[in-house]
């Protein structure tokens, strides 16, 4: 009962309804306009249009040649926003990301001056490819513009337009002259996607059409100011308190110290997730639910979001590690060993 109340005072404007609608409809249309060129990947295509309506940044891992950069660049081209790859390599510099001040002579009066030269941060999509292949402190350099969506350069900050996103993409096999993400960095991904490979049907389509002749032309459904609309009408999407409680649990129970922790936890895990994630698990789960056209958050939006939210915030230990159990297997456990309130939500 209490959850139709939240939906009455939150989404019972005419306005907001129809702005809903338009989101539902917007998500079917991108998803059928990036059919066009992606083939399969459903899942990693669902949990990217999450992101992108709940204001996230995503981080996707696979193997080179499963049309990570290609499938960023196409969500750019439909959703016609200005799109920026930026290669990360062991010498690139912060200041190849944010860019610089360069001093310019005035042509008319031979006057020299300081003028800030943007760098290819300044976009709506930026796809930071390989990631890991660059030191810390480039890294850290993307933290401020994923965070405030602002860059900070001589002491002078710039605001990114709107709608900002990073997508990163890592390579999870080439070790070798790699850079292991700091915490922080990775904490601020709303999501890690995992891209995998295709069903052998869905691989055979891949070859049929990548050799021949292609003449793909995406209508633009959606647009840069639908998204931030979309973004405001998601944080307005109510949820239940059993249904936000469910998501803190779940994020507490990752936590070795904390009195809520399963013995697996505390047998596995080095250090669990931290609030940001179950901000993530509600955030995620009221975008999720305007998707797929309701109004409340259920349960199953949070437990459909786990993998993305958590995989990457939690640190295994050696135990783990010996016996060779993955994050994707401890929230496995996690999911069967956190019970879901009864409350017919």
């Amino acid at each position: 009962m209490a959850t139709q109340v939240h939906d009455r005072v939150a989404l019972e404007a005419p306005d907001d309804v129809a702005l809903a609608d338009k989101l539902r409809r917007g998500r079917d249309q991108i998803i059928s306009e990036l059919r066009k060129l992606i083939v399969g990947q459903d899942d990693v295509i669902e949990q990217s249009l999450t992101a992108l309506y709940a204001g996230g940044n995503c981080l996707i891992v696979g193997v080179p040649g499963l049309a990570k950069t290609l499938l960023i660049h196409s969500i750019a081209q439909v959703l016609d926003l200005r799109f920026s790859r930026i290669q990360f390599t062991p010498d690139l510099m912060p200041s190849d990301i944010t860019g610089t001040d360069i001093i310019q002579e005035d042509a008319q009066t031979g006057r020299r001056s300081m003028n800030f030269v943007p760098g290819p941060i300044f976009a709506n999509i930026v796809l930071a490819d390989e990631i890991n292949r660059t030191p810390p402190k480039t890294q850290s350099a993307l933290l401020e513009a994923m965070q405030e969506h602002r860059v900070t350069v001589q002491g002078r900050t710039y605001t990114l337009d709107e709608p900002f996103f990073v997508f990163a993409t890592q390579n999870p096999i080439e070790l070798e002259g790699t850079y292991p993400l700091p915490e922080a960095q990775l904490d601020r991904f709303m999501f890690q996607v995992v891209m995998d490979y295709l069903q052998e049907d869905e691989e055979l389509d891949v070859v049929r059409t990548t050799t021949a002749i292609q003449n793909f032309r995406f209508q633009h459904a959606v647009t840069g100011p639908d998204i931030v609309a979309y973004q405001q009408l998601v944080r307005r999407v109510p949820i239940a308190e059993p249904v936000a409680r469910y998501a803190v649990h779940l994020a507490r129970a990752t936590r070795p110290g904390s009195s809520t922790a399963p013995d697996f936890i505390r047998k596995w895990v080095a250090y669990g997730v931290s609030v940001r994630a179950a901000q993530y698990l509600v955030l995620g789960g009221k975008a999720r639910a305007l998707m797929h056209g309701r109004y409340h958050v259920s349960f199953e939006d949070i437990r459909a979001l786990a993998h993305p939210v958590l995989r990457h915030r939690i640190l295994t230990n050696f135990h783990a590690q010996s016996e060779r159990v993955t994050t994707d297997a401890v929230i496995d456990q996690l999911l069967n060993a956190v019970p879901v309130p009864k409350s017919g939500i």
